[in-house]
């Protein structure tokens, strides 16, 4: 029997790939094709699905804050009233910048006046007097705020504080800031929980070279609380639909199919502020969509049909649904071209021709083979020694 099998084999394998099955109904009705143009339009992006360490996250908002010991008032020791203002809300100053000039109230002529320059470097935030304003030494003149580095804080669920502590990472979005994600590690947990909220903050000094984090903005943390090793995921842009039917589009295996993508069902797991863990549905190396992926989902079936896009790929015809024709179809096909009058003759003759000999010359290999006696892979019965009773 295994000699048959491999007979069979091996007849199988002289038929032409493009008599075998192409696509499935089902793949063929969940298939978007596009032509070159389109996918350019769409921005397509793909990544292959690999295996990761997966990050096993917290979820919280919370509030971009200055730095203790980031920032300075800048006040006068004596009475008098500004003579000359230098400073502009808003502008980068540097320390020992010449920021005003105070008239002291002692008498002179002219009374005397002394220089106020900048504690520290950064942004005056501030500018609370003008010139002619009197002043003494309790008067809040100038706010000075470094903002190299930031303190971000988030408000933690009091039920996640055992699973904090010093020292965990966070991925931080500020929605002001764009898609730039900054990365922190935790300084302190608070000491106190809010009884309003129910939360409990937790402290992230972020480097903030660019100051695009601004006191006041609000942020999104992901607090990294664990890991799991060989997690097979996708990027979260990749997953589309609701929470009910998660789906993906993959881009098509066959290689002669360009610019085709199949939509295809997942089952996910866990989520995280950058990943989604894949339990069915794809396997290693799969290319997933990502950028462009929700326009995918209207793109309907694309500028091009699948017949055409198969037709073309494997140099036969192929039905409206993506299946291969059939002989039957073939038979009824060139049976209605001969009864309207029309040459339909050319219409894969060959293949047909070259289906129909190779068929036929299979089965009869097959039959003649397993008739045969004894079998070739059955050991031949013992003959029976005459001088033996």
């Amino acid at each position: 029997m295994k000699k048959h099998l491999l007979l069979l084999s091996l007849l199988l394998s002289v038929v032409p790939s493009g008599l075998q099955a192409a696509v499935t109904p089902e793949e063929a009705a969940n298939t978007v094709i596009l032509d070159e143009t389109g996918e350019k339009n769409l921005k397509i992006e793909t990544v292959e699905v690999e295996e990761i360490d997966f990050e096993e996250t917290a979820f919280a908002l919370g509030r971009i804050e200055v730095l203790p010991g980031n920032s300075a008032i800048v006040s006068t020791r004596i009475p008098g009233r500004v003579h000359s203002l230098l400073a502009r809300p808003h502008v980068e100053t540097h320390q020992g910048d010449e920021l005003l000039w105070i008239e002291s109230r002692q008498p002179g002529d002219p009374p005397p006046v002394i220089k106020i320059t900048a504690p520290i470097s950064g942004l005056i935030s501030q500018v609370n007097v003008a010139v002619g304003q009197p002043v003494t030494p309790d008067t809040s003149l100038i706010e000075i705020l470094d903002l190299d580095t930031v303190e971000a804080a988030a408000a933690v669920p009091e039920h996640l504080a055992g699973k904090l502590k010093a020292g965990q990472t966070a991925h931080i979005r500020a929605h002001a800031a764009g898609d730039k994600v900054f990365e922190s590690t935790m300084v302190h947990l608070g000491t106190h929980a809010d009884s309003a909220s129910g939360t409990l903050e937790a402290a992230f000094h972020v480097p903030n070279p660019e100051h695009l984090l601004r006191p006041g903005m609000r942020a999104e943390f992901s607090i990294v609380l664990g890991k799991r090793e060989g997690v097979m995921s996708i990027p979260r842009i990749a997953l589309q639909g609701d929470v009910t039917s998660r789906v993906v589009y993959r881009r098509h295996y066959d290689e002669s199919l360009k610019h085709t993508f199949v939509r295809i069902p997942v089952q996910v797991g866990a989520m995280n502020d950058q990943s989604v863990e894949i339990t069915s549905g794809l396997l290693a190396g799969d290319e997933v969509v990502t950028i462009g992926a929700y326009s995918l989902g209207f793109a309907g079936k694309g500028s091009v049909s699948l017949k055409a896009a198969l037709d073309a790929a494997h140099g036969h015809e192929h039905n409206e649904d993506g299946s291969e024709v059939t002989p039957d179809q073939k038979a009824k096909r060139a049976a209605a071209g001969a009864g309207d009058g029309h040459d339909h003759g050319g219409e894969n003759s060959s293949l047909t021709i070259f289906s129909l000999i190779t068929n036929g010359l299979l089965l009869v290999l097959l039959v003649t083979a397993m008739r045969r006696k004894p079998k070739a892979d059955e050991p031949a019965l013992e003959t029976p020694n005459p001088g033996v009773r």
